[in-house]
């Protein structure tokens, strides 16, 4: 048995079929480090990883009952950018870092938010649509009801990676952008040429909305009937974010019922949908199968990065993308940073 015990489901999770550890191991290469599957069922997996080291968490919800099995483990790495799949605050309570991959497909997400803003405020689909239906002479009296992007405001919900990303990809089009985030020191938006704003000013002034709320218990359907009702009815709703920030029933009944225009969506409340969703048969949206991060360099580098990680802390130091850093002080782990990474619990 290796001296440092890597435990995963044996499960397939935002992978390629046929694919093994071979990306993940290249920064544990030396260490005395393995890679063990265990059965993706609770009961079995908590017997399979009581003293594992480390958990490479993928394929299945990592639940308080399973965190508070580990005996011996010093971090739980995600090769994600979301963690809602595991009990941060089970993890925090047991002194166990968990990481993920917040900066490895930020520019992929940011790209996919810009289309789906122009794919919906063009109405892509739709023109796509008439030319194939030999409709069109349609095509361009139904355009000449849409005003021009330039000047337009965009706003963005959360400032984050991935949300300011957007924000450069916007500016060139001519987009005014404010942003909300409760978190963030308003200076942070203001060099970046983006206006702060109270979530009631984004969701009342803004043409586009673009939401990036982070799948944690506390933004559970931030978005809800009052606030979908605040915006213009001509407003266009973006999600490349986390599907359950946003209550479904309400954004549905929006779309219905006129409160906005379109929406573009690569979240849903419930994925895969079920086939009743009223999503699937709305004109006036575009979706996208949980696709924004996906590129070549996708498996490759949230891969590489897991392995980065885990590596890190087989080798007593703290990792770089820690989501519950104030536990990195009370282990064994040691910084070793000389100075600030600008980013993670390092910075």
């Amino acid at each position: 048995m290796a001296r440092f015990r890597i435990v995963t489901p044996a499960a397939a999770s935002f992978t390629v079929a046929g694919s093994d550890y071979t990306l993940e191991m290249e920064a544990l290469a030396g260490l005395d480090a393995e890679i063990v599957e265990a059965p993706a069922e609770p009961a079995a997996f908590i017997a399979a990883a009581r003293e594992a080291d480390a958990i490479y968490a993928k394929g299945m919800i990592f639940t308080a009952e399973i965190i508070a099995a580990l005996e011996k483990c010093k971090v739980i790495s995600l090769g994600s950018v979301g963690v809602d799949s595991v009990d941060v605050a089970a993890a925090t309570a047991r002194g166990i870092p968990v990481t993920n991959v917040p900066d490895t497909f930020i520019e992929e997400v940011a790209d996919h938010a810009m289309m789906l803003l122009l794919a919906t405020f063009r109405r892509c689909i739709e023109q796509d649509r008439m030319v194939r239906e030999h409709r069109w002479k349609e095509g361009r009296p139904a355009l000449l009801k849409i005003p021009r992007l330039m000047g337009q405001t965009l706003g963005l919900i959360s400032f984050g990676r991935t949300a300011r990303a957007v924000a450069r990809r916007a500016r060139p089009f001519g987009l005014q952008v404010i942003a909300y985030d409760p978190f963030l020191d308003e200076t942070q938006m203001i060099e970046q040429g983006v206006m702060p704003a109270t979530l009631e000013e984004v969701m009342r002034r803004s043409d586009f909305v673009s939401m990036h709320a982070p799948a944690r218990p506390e933004c559970t359907h931030m978005l809800t009937e009052r606030h979908f009702r605040m915006m213009k009815p001509t407003a266009i709703f973006i999600n490349t974010g986390r599907g359950p920030t946003v209550d479904e029933a309400a954004l549905i009944r929006a779309l219905q019922e006129g409160w906005i225009a379109y929406a573009g969506l690569d979240v849903l409340e419930q994925e895969p949908p079920s086939h009743n969703n009223p999503l699937l048969s709305m004109d006036n949206v575009i979706l996208s199968a949980h696709t924004a991060s996906a590129s070549a360099r996708f498996d490759e580098a949230r891969k590489r990065r897991v392995g980065q990680e885990l590596a890190l802390v087989a080798q007593g130091k703290w990792p770089m993308s820690c989501v519950n850093p104030a536990v990195l002080q009370n282990t064994l782990l040691r910084r070793w940073q000389p100075i600030g990474m600008g980013r993670g619990p390092n910075s």
